[in-house]
């Protein structure tokens, strides 16, 4: 593909090219994961593919970055959930730097969620229920396990998922004993609704040592 082709394509997108919905910041409640649920639940009902996907960022033990896309588990009163083997790089950066970022995008909305805070594992029942309350396929992968391990070809991850799918199937209750939930306990949370004037509207949570929030606009 030629320079051109790039920059002409990259320059002819637009966004938000749809109805955008409005943001009040002051009817926003006093803790972000009412309005969190509200957004998301609002966002899937939009029609936005997999809302549930997110961007988690990490660092290692140098602290240098690291970001990829999961997927949402649930979002209670302990926190954001996501899960993988804790032997993966994620998990093993999480284990080194219990701290990470998480970031929601909703382009059908022209909203954003960003959080963070520290990160804690949960336990061996709640990775067991979460990884059976997921598809065959969803078990399957974890059986295959070895995460960010080198691959020697892609055949051999045929083979490798080919076992663990007759496995998942004819056991449907094994457990993988890496699998792990992990907890993100935001200490920070921004709310941002787009605007195609781009007067955009940044809603800014920070969570105090006694636990409560405080709320601030933030230039956009």
């Amino acid at each position: 593909m030629t320079d051109s082709a790039f920059e002409d394509t990259l320059h002819s997108l637009r966004v938000w090219d749809t109805d955008l919905p409005g943001f009040d910041p002051d009817t926003a409640p006093d803790d972000p994961l009412p309005l969190f649920r509200d957004w998301f639940v609002d966002a899937a009902r939009a029609g936005q593919p997999e809302p549930h996907a997110m961007q988690l960022a990490t660092v290692d033990a140098a602290g240098h970055p690291d970001v990829r896309t999961v997927m949402l588990h649930g979002a209670d009163a302990r926190g954001w959930r996501f899960a993988t083997h804790s032997t993966s790089t994620k998990g093993r950066q999480l284990a080194a730097v219990p701290y990470a970022a998480l970031h929601f995008y909703w382009p059908a909305r022209a909203r954003q969620v960003r959080l963070r805070g520290h990160v804690t594992m949960g336990s061996a029942a709640e990775a067991y229920d979460d990884l059976h309350a997921r598809s065959t396929g969803a078990l399957a992968a974890a059986l295959v396990g070895r995460q960010s391990e080198p691959l020697p070809s892609v055949g051999v991850l045929r083979e490798a998922s080919d076992d663990a799918w007759t496995r998942a199937e004819s056991d449907p209750t094994v457990g993988v004993a890496t699998w792990t939930v992990y907890h993100l306990a935001a200490r920070e949370a921004e709310f941002f609704q787009g605007d195609a004037r781009r007067r955009h509207v940044r809603l800014r949570y920070l969570r105090g040592d006694d636990d409560t929030w405080t709320r601030m606009l933030l230039w956009p």
